[in-house]
């Protein structure tokens, strides 16, 4: 049996968010999610995860699973991204 299931990780992604967004509440999100993740790790981001396995996609559903990495809706990434470049704009 694979550890996480498909349910608990989908658990963990939604916590935070309601309950209702389409866009967390299905099964190919949550594939979608991890596999982001796991590209940016096979692009060269270091991975938050210490699991024996090196495989990139084991390490992305681990580190989604222990909230390592949040899952953001699109209105959440694209807020993040506005204040990342707002502190930017001040570091100065």
């Amino acid at each position: 049996m694979i550890h996480p299931s498909y349910n608990e990780l989908h658990d963990v992604i939604i916590k935070d968010q309601e309950k209702d967004d389409p866009l967390l509440s299905s099964r190919y999100a949550v594939c979608t999610a991890t596999a982001k993740r796991a590209e940016q790790i096979i692009r060269g981001q270091e991975p938050l995860s210490n699991i024996k396995s090196g495989k990139p996609l084991s390490i992305a559903i681990d580190e989604i699973f222990t909230g390592k990495v949040k899952v953001l809706t699109e209105e959440e990434a694209e807020k993040a991204r506005e204040e990342a470049s707002f502190g930017e704009d001040n570091a100065d």
